[in-house]
């Protein structure tokens, strides 16, 4: 099995940074891709940014130039590094991935992995 953990939300003040992390455990032989999403209050969650094996990436509109999505294939964590962050983008961060883990002799491909979730507050 695999388990995502992520840490690094909080509480910061607009035009503030945070740098979220999301380690991924277990006996994993490969990470296919990662995304990080977000769900605030009466809101619908929503993709904020990904990136594939190839390490290609992509953003939603709203945090384009401000949120950069990296990867350390060696230590199999996910960052999202956030500048200049709004009081809009208050949410819970969440971290989802598709990996590839071994299970005894065999690999298994688990697409659909989400970790427990971040919260992040900016205020006014």
């Amino acid at each position: 099995q695999v388990q995502l953990v992520e840490s690094g939300g909080g509480l910061v003040q607009a035009g503030g940074s945070l740098r979220l992390s999301c380690a991924a455990s277990g006996s994993i032989s490969s990470i296919n891709g990662m995304d990080w999403y977000r769900q605030a209050p009466g809101k619908q969650r929503e993709l904020v940014a990904g990136i594939n094996s190839g390490g290609s990436t992509n953003y939603a509109d709203s945090v384009k130039g401000r949120f950069t999505i990296s990867r350390d294939n060696a230590k199999n964590t996910l960052y999202l590094q956030m500048n200049s962050l709004k009081p809009e983008d208050t949410a819970v961060y969440y971290c989802h991935g598709d990996l590839t883990y071994f299970s005894g002799l065999y690999a298994r491909r688990a697409n659909d992995c989400w970790g427990q979730g971040t919260q992040v507050t900016v205020s006014i």
